[in-house]
């Protein structure tokens, strides 16, 4: 393969709980099933269990972003034991039952190996593409209320406003890993709550379903796993020339 490199990487987020805070991180290895320790833990609701969806998140309780998750063991993410600070600041494990009775009566952790994921264990934006639908909405946007895993800066000299749209069905080789680019991000009613404060502003995915038929951002698989870094080039295949 061959590439070219098209930006950087800006930021890169881990979930240790489904729907809870972000865990910004310097590096992280990523895997065949995304980043390592990447929402390995979820929290199912009560009489959801044989739905295709059962899980609680943000859309049902949008507090829960001010939920921080994090390892006891950092270095050894998939094994290691996960603590939850609370809003009021107690930190609790993620199988305590007081937490699981705070997020709603009923509701109950569960640990999938592979981790909890809606559609491909890797999503990724760039913070171009955040920047213009910030500018469609008429006020700055937290990159983190799209629940990255790995934000990519874009260099000056690639023109698109959208420019992970041109990746879908090509590699990009992120630091030690490569990433197939397989469809983009479809968007829901999540990324109208607000990170820090959990107000709702109905606005941004009103936008984004009208200038961008609601999608933004896109999805990923693992071709190689490796280690990533803030930082690290991102490089995208050159497609071979024909003829």
């Amino acid at each position: 393969m061959r590439f070219r490199t098209v930006g950087r990487v800006a930021a890169l987020f881990r979930y240790p709980v489904k729907s809870m805070a972000a865990e910004p991180l310097s590096d992280v290895e990523i895997g065949w099933h995304g980043f390592v320790g990447d929402r390995r833990w979820g929290f199912i609701r009560p009489g959801m269990e044989e739905s295709g969806f059962p899980w609680l998140t943000i859309r049902e309780h949008p507090g829960m972003w001010q939920y921080q998750p994090s390892f006891v063991e950092p270095g050894r993410p998939d094994s290691s034991p996960t603590r939850v600070r609370t809003p009021s600041g107690e930190d609790r494990d993620v199988v305590d039952p007081v937490l699981a009775a705070e997020l709603g009566e009923g509701v109950r952790p569960i640990r999938q190996k592979r981790g909890v994921f809606d559609t491909a264990p890797l999503s990724l934006l760039t913070t171009r593409a955040v920047a213009n639908i910030a500018a469609e909405v008429g006020s700055p946007l937290d990159i983190q209320r799209f629940r990255p895993n790995l934000v990519v800066e874009v260099y000056d000299d690639i023109p698109d406003r959208f420019p992970e749209d041109g990746w879908i069905g090509t590699v990009v080789r992120v630091g030690d890993a490569v990433v197939r680019v397989d469809q983009r991000d479809r968007r829901c009613v999540m990324v109208n709550v607000d990170p820090t404060t959990t107000g709702i502003d109905g606005t941004v995915l009103r936008t984004i379903a009208h200038e961008r038929e609601g999608y933004l951002g896109v999805y990923g698989n693992v071709v190689t796993p490796g280690r990533v870094a803030v930082g690290d080039p991102v490089e995208l295949e050159i497609a071979p020339a024909i003829g």
